[in-house]
């Protein structure tokens, strides 16, 4: 094999090399994991080919402002990949629920549309 063959099998397996590790950590990788508690806003199965499950839960809390006291609300936007989880919610009370969470930074069309991907769901107390 001549020089510039090697040089471009080489070039190549790196190329194809460094794709896979960009898919593996936009798409793949776990960048985060949390809780978060609130009330259920909406949790709806929608999508033209991909049928995903959608929510929104709303989270309220105190605000640190100039206002003494004054509420703040802030939205948590999800997407649910297993039916046993998507069940639980669509069966379950809708408020005070606890939402374990993992997040990616790719979304892709058959997982949902948001980064943050609930795989459990607990009742607050």
């Amino acid at each position: 094999m001549s020089t510039t063959g090697k040089v471009v099998t080489w070039t190549s397996v790196i190329a194809v090399l460094a794709l896979a590790a960009f898919i593996y950590f936009k798409f793949c990788f776990v960048y985060s994991e949390g809780v978060n508690e609130g009330d259920i806003n909406y949790f709806q199965k929608e999508g033209w080919i991909f049928k995903t499950y959608e929510g929104k839960m709303i989270q309220t809390g105190l605000k640190n402002s100039k206002v003494q006291g004054s509420i703040q609300s802030n939205e948590f936007k999800f997407s649910v990949v297993e039916e046993r989880v998507a069940k639980q919610l669509n069966d379950g009370a809708n408020t005070g629920v606890k939402l374990h969470w993992k997040r990616y930074k790719g979304t892709l069309p058959w997982r949902g549309r948001s980064e943050f991907i609930v795989d459990s769901v607990y009742v607050a107390k």
